[in-house]
């Protein structure tokens, strides 16, 4: 399939006519289209772009666009970080529409050539970032064109511009052909780049710049020629029984004069028994080859590639896209609208011959009147001897993008389905090149029970890919999106599933924000696989995150962990490690339960240890009691946490995996996600991994104390006014004044509601500065208060709600001591 060429302008002899009436039938141009990267790389590069600016795809495709195309107005500002959403313009910013422009090139076999282009911009989570259209000028209009001129009357010009397509006749016709344009990609980025390029504008030619004409590319379809002569006769064939009838999916082609008589009845019968023993003989190769695996891709390949050279010259195996994303089974019988996925070639062609036409991965909906839609909609093997000029320029004209003529013409075609449980889920195109036999009745039932067999191993895979998709899904579902930046402390995660019995475990990690500005780092593992481990994880993880928020102490958490544990089921066990780092008081505090040791690596002289903590039995295990350590350590340190997957080794003592860990976290890395995966190659097992692993790592940076700011106020109404002049001191102090008036009010609704509950002693109000502003109100009420809806005449039940509307986030929590009320207020940003 090739996109934005012309492949007959020659034999035309003249070039596309551009209509000049607004509204008429779109004006057919011969396009070349490249798709350029975020780093300013090519990654396509179409046959019409080989013509027009003289470079082979090979040579064009990984290069920087500036350097193979005359349109510098397009590719200003895309060499950018790879993570940027969208193209940057280095001097005007983010560059969010289209372009277009017309430009010289110098080319010293055509001396000078005009191109016309157009650019889109594209954003989205593929690696495609501004498509590129572009077409000789001199096409539309002679050498006037080049100069800018035409002489029809008067002088007119050609130039690119931009238009909605609702603006044309037949706009949703105009719409549906914009997929022709674009390169071959699969069904989500077509679609995302269809939406955008018709969000921006279509392209047209503006004629003497007040005709708009949509642009239509032209694919050079030329009007058949007369048919000519066949080539040569029709080779000699088996014949079919006497009385036979044709099979009725066999598109038998008229016979040839001339074609010698068949063999006699006893020539026929030692034909029929070799044929019959070489077939046999094929297909027990072939049950030998395919399925030696799961792999959904590796299945494919393996089907393609057993029919050829034995069977066939050329096969190409088609998917339905439910199949090849492991969606699970196909609904319903296929249709027109039904995508396919060309997943495989294999020919023994000379190199190429079939790249440009039918590549592998573009996706296609085959047209009604095909013999491959016939398949696929019957579900029986569809035989054409020999495909002659006549029916091969039908079929052919069924595709409006590509000339499938010198692909199919005179050779023969067997397509056979790919079924399941009776429903289709792929189709084998198979082709014999001239001089070769051509298929028969014979060949349809060995090509039949090759797409059986082939059916029966691709389900196999499909299903275990569907399987595992559900499991990964499932995993992911239960795996948190750990935050890099907490307050004081930045993270980074691993989570590598294990081999045995499939992708699902009950490994976890977590990182939960806590009141007053300290962070829950928390690492576990389910004893086990499967799904009922998953669940069981997925249920010890929130009882986690709902202890966290109550502001357990560690030790107190794993208790009632235990305690959650025994009445889900006496079956499962869990190890678990539990710490809470406090930034300000630059101290750890941890719990452990039956869990393998964290590493501390230490900042100021990058020595790594393990923690020596109480071990504590595994979750489950009942009756066992749990303590708390406290581990002091400075900004910079690192806290390594980690479940028994990474450091156990089959035939080894934990101990030497265990100081492998030390090791390898004490390499410096220029980053945290280095340094985790520094820890992963260091410690991934050369035989392959066979249960999960989980790697939190935190950088312990703490919080300066010129940072934090705390005051005791007494129960007294007057200490609203003296909090609000404290916070706006402070805060213009560290010069964030500009948030002092909404604090002020954030803190004066949270001051006044303590005041008005607590009963003895003093409230406390602290401040914290962050990326973001956190303010703590503490009193010794055990009460937490609730968000309530105040009426007009109500004097109580509004300080919740301003705190929700004006804070970033805020929340409330229990201590021993009473509750405390926090929020969380976004700052400024500061100047560049």
């Amino acid at each position: 399939m090739e996109h934005g060429t012309s492949h007959g302008d020659d034999e035309r002899g003249g070039a596309p006519a551009v209509p000049r009436r607004h509204g008429a039938v779109p004006g057919r141009v011969p396009l070349a289209v490249v798709v350029v990267d975020t780093e300013g790389l090519v990654t396509h590069w179409s046959s019409g772009a080989r013509r027009l600016f003289g470079r082979a795809r090979d040579q064009a495709v990984g290069r920087p666009a500036v350097d193979l195309m005359p349109v510098s107005g397009a590719l200003r500002g895309v060499d950018v970080p790879g993570d940027h959403a969208g193209l940057e313009d280095s001097r005007h910013g983010p560059v969010r529409y289209p372009t277009a422009g017309r430009a010289r090139m110098g080319d010293p076999a055509r001396h000078r050539t005009d191109v016309l282009w157009w650019a889109y911009p594209l954003v989205g989570p593929g690696p495609e970032r501004l498509l590129v259209l572009a077409a000789d000028a001199a096409a539309l209009g002679g050498e006037a064109a080049g100069s800018g001129a035409d002489a029809v009357g008067e002088q007119e010009r050609f130039t690119p511009g931009f238009a909605l397509h609702t603006e044309f006749p037949d706009a949703e016709r105009l719409a549906g052909r914009l997929p022709d344009i674009l390169p071959n990609m699969g069904p989500a980025a077509i679609g995302r780049i269809v939406s955008q390029v018709l969000e921006l504008g279509y392209p047209v030619l503006e004629i003497s710049h007040h005709e708009r004409v949509p642009v239509t590319p032209d694919w050079g379809m030329p009007r058949y020629r007369e048919r000519q002569a066949r080539q040569e006769a029709v080779r000699r064939r088996v014949e079919m029984t006497d009385g036979a009838r044709p099979h009725p999916h066999t598109l038998v082609d008229s016979q040839a004069p001339g074609e010698p008589a068949p063999p006699t009845e006893a020539e026929e019968i030692d034909l029929e028994h070799a044929a019959v023993r070489e077939r046999l003989e094929f297909l027990n190769e072939v049950s030998g080859r395919i399925g030696s695996s799961l792999d959904l891709s590796r299945t494919i390949r393996e089907v393609t590639s057993a029919a050829v050279p034995r069977f066939a010259d050329f096969a190409g195996t088609h998917l339905r896209a439910q199949v090849l994303a492991g969606e699970g089974f196909p609904d319903g019988p296929p249709d027109v609208t039904t995508v396919w996925h060309r997943v495989w070639v294999e020919h023994n062609d000379e190199p190429g011959r079939w790249d440009d036409t039918v590549p592998v991965g573009e996706s296609i909906a085959f047209p009604e009147h095909t013999p491959f839609f016939q398949c696929m909609v019957t579900g029986e093997p569809v035989l054409i001897p020999h495909l002659g000029e006549e029916i091969g320029d039908r079929i052919a004209g069924q595709f409006e993008k590509r000339d499938l003529r010198p692909l199919i013409n005179g050779r023969s075609v067997l397509i056979v389905p790919l079924k399941a449980r009776q429903v289709v889920l792929g189709f084998m195109v198979l082709l014999r090149r001239p001089g070769r036999e051509l298929f028969d009745d014979m060949d349809r039932t060995t090509g039949a029970e090759l797409a059986a067999r082939a059916g029966l191993v691709l389900d196999n895979a499909r299903m275990y890919t569907f399987q595992e998709n559900v499991a990964e899904t499932l995993q992911d579902s239960m795996l948190p999106r750990v935050p890099p930046r907490m307050a004081g402390c930045d993270t980074a995660t691993r989570y590598l599933p294990g081999t045995r019995l499939g992708r699902v475990g009950g490994d976890w990690f977590d990182s939960i924000k806590l009141p007053g500005s300290r962070t829950a780092l928390v690492v576990g593992d389910v004893m086990g696989h499967g799904l009922n481990s998953a669940a069981m994880m997925g249920q010890l993880r929130t009882a986690v995150q709902t202890m966290a928020a109550l502001d357990l102490p560690p030790a107190q958490l794993l208790r009632n962990l235990d305690d959650l544990a025994q009445r889900l089921g006496e079956h499962y066990l869990a190890t678990c490690l539990y710490a809470v780092y406090d930034p300000i008081r630059s101290e750890l505090l941890i719990a452990n339960a039956g869990h393998i040791p964290p590493v501390l690596v230490r900042a100021q002289d990058g020595r790594s240890e393990l923690l020596e903590l109480p071990t504590g039995a595994p979750i489950g295990v009942g009756g066992v009691p749990f303590e708390t350590a406290r581990v002091t350590v400075a900004p910079g340190d690192r806290l390594v946490l980690c479940t028994d997957g990474l450091v156990e080794v089959r035939g080894q003592d934990i101990g030497a995996g265990l100081a492998a860990l030390c090791e390898s976290a004490a390499h410096p890395a220029a980053s945290m996600d280095d340094a985790c995966d520094t820890i992963i190659r260091a410690l991934n097992p050369r035989d392959g991994r066979k249960d999960d692993v989980a790697l939190l790592m935190a950088r312990l940076n703490g919080i300066p104390a010129d940072h934090v700011a705390q005051w005791r106020l007494a129960l007294d109404p007057q200490e609203v006014g003296r909090a609000r002049r404290l916070v706006r001191e402070r805060l213009d102090r560290w010069g964030l004044g500009e948030a002092a008036e909404a604090a002020e009010l954030l803190v004066s609704e949270a001051v006044t509601n303590a005041l008005r509950h607590a009963h003895t002693h003093h409230v406390m109000l602290r401040l914290v500065r962050t990326e973001a502003l956190l303010c703590e109100v503490s009193d010794d009420d055990h009460e937490l208060p609730t968000l309530l809806s105040a009426g007009r005449e109500d004097e109580c039940g509004r300080g919740l709600r301003v705190i929700s509307a004006l804070a970033r986030e805020w929340g409330t929590s229990r201590s021993g001591r009473g509750k405390t009320v926090w929020f969380e207020q976004a700052l400024p940003r500061p100047a560049v």
